[in-house]
């Protein structure tokens, strides 16, 4: 099969180009990405006030190791982390803070699913196990919001990326590329199972 050419992704991006978007589109995404993990998730779906003037349309699933001080701040690892682990939030921060593109690893559920739908926004699989990599896509560092609150690997990082690489695996139809794999591979499995053996019984037998 033949590979399908990466679509460069600039932020800001209009609504229609997100909804535009289908998944198994590898993707180069440039432009202000920010970053944000289990406390600011769970912050910000509990209604906790936002910095004025915080808008959000790329979220990283990433607590990211900088090193240095501001303003000559410095990335050396930016890999995603799992991503379901914010399902019960993810919603809520997607219509508080504008979400249209969040990026992590592992996919995510069915309310996240519907809310890209609802709002227009899309998930984006990156490659777990480089983060040194993923790192080198970063080519600025704005500033960091709730450092003191959580902590540097927790807090929200405001960073700069051009052509980060990733797939399309949820998009703004609702489609689930993770759902339909794990939907295949069970009817896969219940193939394999129901197959007779070299002695004519089931394998579940």
């Amino acid at each position: 099969m033949a590979l399908l050419k990466p679509h460069s992704l600039q932020l800001p991006v209009a609504p229609e180009a997100i909804r535009a978007l289908k998944v198994g589109t590898p993707v180069l995404l440039s432009g202000r990405v920010h970053t944000g993990r289990d406390r600011f998730h769970k912050y910000v779906a509990d209604g906790g006030p936002l910095p004025d003037g915080l808008k959000i349309e790329a979220l990283f699933h990433c607590g990211p190791v900088v090193v240095g001080t501001a303003p000559d701040w410095r990335v050396c690892a930016a890999g995603p982390t799992t991503s379901i682990r914010e399902e019960p939030y993810m919603a809520r921060v997607i219509e508080r803070c504008g979400v249209r593109v969040i990026i992590g690893k592992g996919g995510m559920g069915p309310s996240t699913q519907a809310a890209c739908a609802r709002f227009g926004a899309v998930y984006l699989q990156a490659t777990g196990g480089a983060a040194q990599v993923l790192a080198q896509t970063i080519v600025a560092v704005y500033s960091v919001h709730f450092l003191e609150r959580f902590g540097a690997a927790e807090a929200v990082w405001e960073f700069e990326v051009r052509n980060f690489p990733a797939v399309v695996t949820l998009d703004a139809t609702g489609e689930n590329l993770h759902a339909r794999i794990e939907a295949s591979s069970r009817e896969r499995l219940r193939i394999l199972r129901e197959k007779p053996d070299d002695q004519g019984r089931g394998r579940s037998a």
